[in-house]
């Protein structure tokens, strides 16, 4: 049978929660499973508002949206990470700015950022790669330093943390992604958080198209009315159940992943002893949270000799993101600061494994013995 790379997470209760919401009459946005479901989020990282959303690409527009970035404006963040990252702060005509890679980590090397900033730039968006946080002591200073906001894109880092912090909570605004290939889905889903308190009413407005709509639902007003920009974010009470059925679950989830990445880790780190591959790097303060597991091979070349290979004996394996830099829309509206030293090279090596809560040891240790076949022979 075939070892898929990734298959959707489902709760026990799952189904359960989604037939509850259709019984309550309420399957639209911000029905009380979604409301429990919030409250959830901001009771467990003690944030001042956990905003779920349609994905997290909308997250990262509503960011862009509170923190007024207009035409003219710069925003820093580098080019490895997926095109969500960016469009927000395109479509409100800002220019992107990437700057390099720590090769460790893949995350953006903190310490390049300082260089990239002018008088334009308003933000940085620092992406928290498979899990693994960026250094966000640096960051946070530098930011401080220079009055610039801070957007994280968690999009992977659910039940990860830095320093004791869950990623998300650190920056002015943090977002999760609950697409199928996350840890913790909704099918299609994402989650704004804003650490404060002044940035909630209106983060309420735009999240409901732009209308004072949640405070006419909380009787604080008598009619809601169009006060400001925004557009329809707020997810379907379905998809918001199917997600609390696996939010019961969490711990069980995380370390049931975790294992799977242990196994992984100790499976291969012989091929890395003898410098064939090489494999993922947690700094110290980090705690992850095995959204996935990677290999990095000699070259782009060798790795699509692996993937065939792996494909031959039925396991998917991935290649991740081309780097935005390189891409058609990336040199039309962005730009790449310094010397793309390890971006392009690391990109062309990395190789994601199977990983998800339905893969069995067996499948693990099979990954790995062919993984190994393929550098060492029969």
């Amino acid at each position: 049978m075939m070892i898929h790379f990734n298959e959707p997470p489902i709760g026990k209760k799952s189904l359960a929660y989604m037939e509850e919401a259709i019984k309550n009459n309420k399957i639209c946005g911000d029905g009380p499973i979604t409301k429990e479901v919030s409250e959830w989020f901001e009771s467990r990282d003690e944030t001042a508002k956990a905003l779920l959303t349609t994905s997290c690409t909308h997250a990262l527009e509503m960011g862009a949206l509170l923190m007024n970035i207009k035409e003219g404006d710069e925003v820093i963040m580098p080019s490895y990470t997926f095109v969500s990252t960016a469009n927000p702060f395109i479509l409100r005509g800002a220019t992107v700015v990437f700057v390099d890679i720590d090769p460790k980590t893949m995350n953006i090397d903190a310490h390049l950022i300082e260089d990239a900033i002018t008088e334009k730039t308003i933000a940085i968006v620092p992406v928290h790669y498979a899990g693994v946080s960026c250094d966000m002591d640096k960051i946070m200073a530098i930011a401080k330093e220079h009055n610039l906001m801070i957007i994280e894109d968690a999009a992977q880092g659910l039940m990860s943390r830095y320093k004791g912090k869950q990623l998300g909570t650190i920056g002015d605004f943090g977002t999760y992604s609950f697409h199928e290939t996350k840890n913790y889905s909704m099918g299609e889903g994402g989650l704004l958080y804003i650490r404060d308190q002044r940035y909630v009413e209106r983060a309420e407005v735009i999240r409901e198209k732009g209308t004072n709509r949640s405070k006419f639902w909380r009787g604080q007003v008598d009619k809601y009315t169009w006060v400001d920009c925004g557009s329809s974010y707020l997810p379907s009470e379905l998809n918001v159940a199917f997600l609390k059925g696996q939010l019961d679950e969490i711990e069980n989830i995380n370390n049931l992943r975790l294992d799977i990445w242990n196994q992984y880790y100790a499976g291969l780190k012989e091929l890395e002893a003898s410098y064939k591959i090489e494999l993922p790097f947690i700094p110290e303060g980090c705690i992850h949270n095995a959204h996935m597991f990677y290999i990095k091979t000699k070259d782009i070349n060798e790795r699509q000799q692996l993937i065939n290979f792996l494909k031959e004996n039925e396991i998917l394996s991935v290649f991740h993101y081309i780097p935005l830099h390189s891409a058609p829309k990336g040199l039309e509206c962005a730009r790449f600061h310094g010397e793309d030293k390890y971006t392009t090279k690391e990109s062309e090596r990395l190789l994601r494994l199977p990983l998800h809560m339905h893969l069995s040891t067996m499948d693990v240790q099979k990954v790995i013995k062919k993984i190994k076949e393929f550098y060492y022979g029969e």
